[in-house]
């Protein structure tokens, strides 16, 4: 009885060793993310990063599809939607690293911190996300210009 308990953990414990790594690109096409800033008066530069991820509704269905294919996509979407439940752990922690990828190269892009950034706050769930920040780096006139509303 012992041995086979023993071979038991052992099997979990490698398979569990073994698995590869999340892949954040598995939330392709499925990401709707946002993107504000603040400019306080003394120059700190804030942002507001929000993500979420896309609903049936967000990946709007063409109303000219014919009956049977809009069947087919909300059964599809009803699939997906179950095996993201079963996957639910895996999930969240993709979607942990999507939203970090994202704010990463949405600030790239902009050029808003161009010194980095402190998280000021971070509320993650499984379907929706939003970090606060504050860019090391105070405010130019050409920050002025481009990111002031």
């Amino acid at each position: 009885m012992f041995k086979t308990c023993l071979v038991i953990c052992s099997a979990v414990l490698l398979s569990a060793c073994s698995s590869s790594p999340p892949d954040p690109m598995d939330f392709a096409g499925q990401f709707r993310d946002s993107f504000s800033t603040q400019i306080k008066g003394d120059g700190i530069k804030l942002f507001t990063y929000k993500a979420k991820l896309a609903t049936a509704t967000d990946r709007a269905l063409p109303n000219d599809q014919p009956h049977e294919q809009r069947v087919t996509r909300r059964k599809q979407d009803l699939q997906s939607y179950l095996a993201e439940q079963r996957n639910a752990e895996k999930r969240l922690e993709l979607w942990h690293q999507q939203v970090d990828i994202g704010l990463q190269k949405t600030i790239e892009m902009s050029g808003y911190c161009k010194n980095g950034f402190i998280e000021l706050s971070r509320y993650v769930e499984t379907d929706r996300a939003e970090i606060r920040g504050e860019c090391n780096d105070g405010a130019t006139e050409k920050d002025i210009k481009k990111f002031a509303r």
